[in-house]
């Protein structure tokens, strides 16, 4: 008896007695391990015949090799799904921790108080039955018709578990382990819990209830790291995630502060350093005391998330700018609350520049008489801070503008796109200086080195690398993250920089002492690009490197090759040739029912072949590693065009195990278009029949080949001519001889050697003597 739906969870007492499967059922399944079974009877005729007796009250497995016996389910307390099941150390406990807050925790009875639970059940449910039917209840000890229900020695799953409580934390459970030891005296057991935010709780389980022993939170987010900000003296690192805000010492990469917030995507340092701004998701602008590690006051400053927060030159304000089309000049003040003594810091908006499009970040020049705005229609607007006035519009990026920075000298603005790029601008006439290649995904982040045209720069690749703005090329790139990178700061002396990523990490990368060429790292950067085998020498020089493949895996899934691009381009040209000629054909067929008989003349380039047969030339052309990448790279309505002739393919006998991988490979590439497309869906039911029953044939067909040759194969061996028939026991046969006649070979040259000895020591010794003798 299995689930309705796929098991989650599994796991095993330590004695082996109890196996206990969880899914997303209502209940866990248990079944008994049988590990003597070469000792219990094979069949339930042997059991009958070894002991006809007690036949009725033993359990007898159907087949030496039926391990497993089910013993009954666990009703749960829970709906949602199972996620782990646990045994505890000595197997009295069972915990199940199910998708959410909860774990339910079981104990497991030993075999005297299952036996005495289930006597007991047993003799309610015969009392309710005999009083149903109207009679008397019988004697407990002296009636010996009463048994127990057939299961594990008498008692079921319900027998044998017995829950206990239910333990309830108030963040997601990610993880449930007991504790090795055996617990003191009082305890059933000791429970970790890894919980979402970071953080192990310790409960001491006992029989009436469960008690919070002791946790560990750990410094670091739960959640991607949106925002990193130094501040202006490089002794604190604040960074934001979608609940938290954490305060770092860079220095020692210690957590100093935690505090809630709002998602965090922006933020910066007032001056002082003693208060930060932060800009959330939901369109507010929160005040922290960093001293104090809480949040002062929240302003609803836009109606739509806060992209980017920069403070002004002079340190009196800041600027933002949201989603709402906004750009907001935001001014600080100290108030007054009524009621207590002391001030608090504010912020009032002063002025506010209205634009077109979602404002993604805004950028003021270090010498403060440029601004510059980056909309979502990927141009970037640059004004003058004091009138409000357009100076320049800058455009070129073919997606929307994530990043951009200003250089210390206000010549520079590089911005960096989700087209992977980075545009080098200069902000006196607004030109592009040069379009970089930068990352093999969407650039997150980029930064000026301060007094440098020396630059920094993040993608989802999950690599950070070092450019030369002057002369437009990359020195360096560093490797570490697992996941995308989103956010990067410089410290104001350029001795380290700080990266946040989607891996819930936060790195810091500090410059060394050792001399850099840049000859060597580009010498690297070819060498890996060579390694690789990557065949486009640009994706290659910028792109990630590539995981290892699994263990047991052949290799890497084929890539985009020449080879696959031309199998593409010949695909597309077969059909369209043969589209074309069955146009021609259709015209020719009108033109014959009109009266005008005309000779058809078919393409030439088809090699005398008809549309169907021509195209299915060309496919089989591709290699069969070519395949996969080919139909990749084909357009969805080529695609189509290919799944009406593959009915004609396939009715015909040929190339079948091709038409079904075709027929795989383009279900899975297109399968939401195919279903949105009503056209496709006729064509996919003509198939389908057709399809399933010539797989079947071939299926047969193989099948009956097979036995055919096995059969070939039991009549070489029954002949007694047969070759290699009973060869193992001809060569021990012939190696018997071969001994013997070797051992023969030495005792009669033994022999030899022995009279040839004897006839010279005869004639050497007394040769009158021995003749008389012998005479």
């Amino acid at each position: 008896m299995g689930h309705h739906s796929e098991i989650w969870s599994i796991d095993v007492d330590p004695q082996e007695h109890f196996l206990v499967t969880g899914s997303a059922d209502q209940e866990l399944r248990v079944y008994h391990i049988h590990l003597d079974m070469h000792e219990q009877p094979s069949t339930a005729l042997d059991a009958k015949v070894a002991d006809p007796e007690n036949i009725e009250n033993d359990t007898v497995r159907q087949s030496k090799w039926e391990v497993l016996i089910y013993t009954g389910e666990i009703k749960r307390q829970s709906k949602d799904r199972v996620v782990t099941a646990r045994f505890n150390c000595i197997g009295s406990l069972l915990a199940c921790q199910v998708a959410g807050k909860v774990v339910e925790i079981y104990r497991v009875l030993d075999e005297k108080e299952a036996l005495k639970k289930a006597k007991r059940r047993t003799r309610r449910k015969r009392e309710k039955a005999l009083k149903k039917a109207g009679k008397e209840t019988a004697d407990e000890s002296g009636d010996p018709s009463e048994k127990l229900e057939d299961g594990l020695g008498g008692y079921s799953a319900s027998d044998v578990f017995q829950f206990l409580h239910t333990l309830r934390t108030k963040h997601k459970i990610r993880s449930i382990s007991f504790c090795p030891i055996q617990p003191k005296k009082g305890l059933m057991g000791i429970l970790a819990l890894s919980l979402h935010n970071n953080a192990l709780e310790v409960y001491e389980v006992g029989e009436e209830l469960s008690a919070h022993k002791h946790a560990i939170n750990l410094p670091g987010h739960g959640s991607d790291i949106r925002s990193l900000v130094l501040s202006s003296d490089n002794t604190l690192l604040m960074s934001t995630s979608h609940n938290l805000v954490k305060i770092w010492n860079p220095s020692t990469c210690s957590c100093l502060r935690t505090m809630e917030a709002g998602y965090g995507l922006c933020g910066c340092f007032v001056p002082g350093n003693r208060y930060a701004v932060v800009g959330t998701k939901s369109g507010t602008l929160e005040i922290f005391d960093i001293g104090a590690g809480e949040r002062l006051k929240s302003i609803e400053a836009h109606s739509a998330s806060v992209w980017s927060l920069v403070p002004t030159v002079d340190g009196s304000g800041f600027i933002s700018g949201s989603a709402d089309n906004d750009v907001k000049f935001w001014e600080y003040e100290i108030l007054e609350e009524s009621g207590q003594e002391s001030k608090q810091l504010s912020a009032r908006n002063v002025r506010t520049l209205k634009m077109t499009e979602d404002v993604l970040v805004v950028r003021i020049s270090p010498t403060g008489t440029h601004i510059a705005v980056a909309l979502l229609d990927n141009t970037i607007k640059v004004f003058f801070v004091d009138s409000l006035k357009f100076f320049l519009s800058l455009y070129g990026h073919k997606l929307p503008v994530l990043c951009m920075d200003i250089s210390s000298d206000g010549d520079l603005l590089v911005s960096g796109s989700a087209d992977k790029n980075l545009k080098i601008w200069g902000l006196d006439f607004g030109d592009c200086h040069r379009s970089l290649f930068a990352h093999a995904d969407s650039v997150t982040a980029v930064q000026f080195v301060r007094n440098t045209h020396y630059m920094f720069s993040v993608g989802k690749d999950r690599l950070v690398k070092y450019w030369d703005a002057d002369k437009f090329e990359l020195l360096l790139t560093l490797e570490g993250h697992h996941a995308e990178v989103w956010c990067l700061a410089v410290s104001s002396h350029g001795d380290f920089i700080v990266t946040g990523s989607h891996d819930r990490s936060i790195r810091r990368w500090d410059r060394t002492e050792e001399p850099f060429f840049i000859e060597e790292e580009r010498e690297k950067r070819l060498d890996s690009m060579f390694e690789s085998g990557l065949d486009d020498t640009t994706d290659g020089q910028f792109g990630f490197r590539e995981d290892v493949p699994e263990e047991g895996a052949v290799g890497f899934a084929g890539k985009k090759t020449q080879e696959t691009v031309t199998a593409t381009d010949s695909i597309i040209e077969a059909l369209d040739t043969a589209e074309a000629e069955i146009d021609r054909l259709q015209q020719h067929e009108e033109e014959m029912k009109n009266g005008l008989k005309t000779r058809f003349q078919s393409n030439v380039m088809m090699l005398g072949l008809s549309p169907s047969a021509y195209i299915l030339r060309a496919v089989s052309a591709v290699r069969t590693n070519d395949l996969e990448q080919a139909l990749l790279a084909l357009p969805f309505t080529d695609a189509l065009k290919l799944f009406s002739f593959l009915k004609e393919w396939i009715s015909g006998g040929n190339k079948v195990e091709l038409v079904c991988r075709v027929a795989m490979l383009l279900l899975q590439i297109h399968h939401h278009q195919l279903i949105s497309t009503p056209s496709a869906r006729a064509i996919l039911t003509s198939l389908q029949d057709v399809l399933r029953s010539r797989v079947k044939g071939c299926k047969d067909i193989l099948g009956f080949n097979i036995a055919a040759m096995d059969h070939l194969k039991q009549l070489l061996a029954e002949r007694s001519d047969a070759p290699f028939k009973e060869a193992k026991s001809k060569l021990m046969d012939i190696r018997v001889r071969l001994s013997k006649r070797i051992d023969g070979e030495a005792k009669s040259d033994k022999k030899r050697q022995k009279r040839h000895k004897k006839f010279h020591k005869i004639h050497d010794g007394n040769p009158g003597k021995k003749i008389h003798d012998g005479a």
